[in-house]
């Protein structure tokens, strides 16, 4: 499948489920990306109504419970929509490593651009004057950002196309220019990295991406090289990167029953009349800053001034991003 039909497929559930009424197909295509086409052109209206019935039916087969009905007895044209019902999963006990994993495809979506089109397809719903469920989607909009470099490499390494990119190290003021095979980018304690073979030093080398200058520049063809068999991404990280010292502590304030999983790793906790006051161990203010907006006003920094500020800046930016999203919705 195309990535371009399972953006617009995932848009098209987005839109299905923010509204408990039947949507027609009028409705949806004027909605949903993907969708676009003049209505009184025959032909184009054609291959929207061919789009739409295969679309319809890969929903199906993927066991998604996509209803048709009217609103009323008055409406002449049938309309769609998803049953919550039978669409919702039950509740999830996820294990830490296993919420690290789902947070970082939270990470992903927002930068494939699929955010930003469900923001815009369920603000043209609004402005139709279709009552939208504020709960149905909710999570799906995380506001996790990445790096600029992220998107080019990894689609190099799905291609399997050489790269070169400028580098800068710590210790180096000016940056030096790399040649890669990348084999894939991975997320590795709050930071993206991509692992590959580094052909000028013949050698298995990883780059984080928060250190690459400027573009990233595809040289290569699709096809030019394959990534050893079974290799472990992950590690190669790790063992390049060396073990982390918690070094820096926190306090942090925990509404009662609440952030299970900074509970379980705080080194102290104090239960007082307005919350929980943990001491979590950290390494880099911003890294713990990128966990702790996570929950939201259950968790308040009390101390030091360098996490508390990395936070602010973080809701800063995510205050910005939603209104860069109510812009592109409004424009739209």
């Amino acid at each position: 499948m195309s990535r371009s039909r399972t953006e617009r497929l995932v848009n098209l559930v987005i839109c299905l489920l923010s509204t408990r009424r039947f949507l027609t197909a009028a409705q949806i295509a004027a909605t949903v990306p993907g969708y676009e086409h003049d209505p009184d052109d025959a032909k184009d209206h054609e291959a929207f109504q061919r789009k739409f019935e295969r679309d319809k039916a890969e929903l199906r087969e993927l066991g998604v419970p996509l209803e048709t009905g009217t609103a009323s007895v008055f409406d002449a044209e049938p309309g769609y929509r998803i049953a919550h019902r039978e669409y919702a999963l039950p509740d999830i006990p996820l294990e830490p490593d296993e919420a690290a994993a789902v947070g970082i495809a939270a990470r992903l979506w927002q930068h494939a651009g699929l955010a930003a089109a469900a923001s815009s397809g369920l603000a043209k719903l609004r402005a139709a004057g279709v009552d939208v469920d504020p709960q149905a989607t909710l999570g799906l909009e995380p506001m996790v950002t990445v790096d600029p470099a992220f998107a080019p490499l990894t689609a190099a390494a799905r291609d399997r196309r050489e790269v070169n990119f400028d580098y800068r190290v710590p210790d180096r003021d000016a940056s030096s220019r790399r040649r890669l095979q990348p084999w894939g980018v991975v997320c590795w304690r709050g930071r993206w990295y991509v692992v590959g073979h580094d052909l000028d030093r013949d050698a298995t080398r990883c780059f984080r991406l928060s250190r690459v200058v400027g573009a990233v520049r595809v040289t290569g063809q699709p096809g030019a090289y394959d990534p050893p068999a079974g290799v472990d991404l992950i590690s190669h990280v790790a063992r390049w990167s060396g073990p982390v010292e918690r070094t820096g502590r926190a306090t942090v304030l925990v509404a009662p029953g609440r952030a299970a999983g900074l509970r379980r790793w705080a080194v102290e906790s104090t239960t007082g009349p307005d919350g929980d006051r943990l001491v979590l161990p950290y390494a880099d203010p911003d890294s713990l800053a990128g966990q702790l907006v996570g929950y939201g006003p259950d968790v308040r920094v009390l101390d030091p001034p360098e996490v508390r500020e990395a936070v602010i800046q973080r809701l800063k930016e995510i205050a910005a991003r939603h209104d860069e999203l109510a812009v592109a919705g409004g424009a739209r």
